[in-house]
């Protein structure tokens, strides 16, 4: 079986992804091709543009998980709030996700920063028993008004840093 994509054949990743075999390797194609795209293009690091507001709002939530006030944090969350941990179930629901973060509560050896990953805005997160200069992972917030809708956190996908361009902020 050839092993196509991170170690897995191309009907283990049609699997996760719940298509055909065929649609996955036809997305495998186009994803190649972009990255060669990519791969042409100036090395500059597009930056985010912010609004203040937006600016705030992620700013804070870096700041409450940097001091681990994690009940703090879920008081943000949306009710209908969904958490995707990339290669991982997804959680959707304010009391279902609140277990992602007794996790990182848990774990202290995590360092957060504000950021942008491939110019969007992120909160990076650092490894503190490992080198501080590469960020570990990242996490992608959306939001609706004052209210979090979406957590998208690249904690087991280490791939990213493969293509990704990364910015403390």
């Amino acid at each position: 079986i050839l092993k196509d994509v991170l170690g897995h054949s191309v009907a283990e990743v049609a699997d996760v992804a719940g298509t055909t075999a065929a649609a996955a390797q036809s997305a495998l194609q186009r994803g190649r091709a972009r990255l060669r795209e990519l791969a042409r293009e100036p090395d500059d690091v597009r930056l985010p543009i912010l609004s203040d507001s937006d600016r705030r709002r992620l700013g804070e939530y870096v700041q409450l998980f940097q001091a681990g006030e994690f009940d703090r944090v879920q008081e943000l969350l949306a009710d209908d709030v969904r958490l995707d941990l990339v290669a991982r179930p997804k959680l959707q629901g304010r009391e279902k996700v609140a277990t992602y973060f007794h996790r990182y509560a848990q774990e202290p050896r995590w360092r957060f920063e504000f950021g942008a990953v491939d110019g969007r805005a992120v909160m990076l997160v650092f490894d503190g028993n490992g080198p501080m200069a590469v960020p570990a992972h990242f996490v992608v917030l959306d939001w609706t008004g004052d209210r979090i809708v979406s957590i998208r956190d690249f904690l087991f996908a280490p791939y990213w840093r493969e293509t990704a361009e990364w910015v403390r902020l």
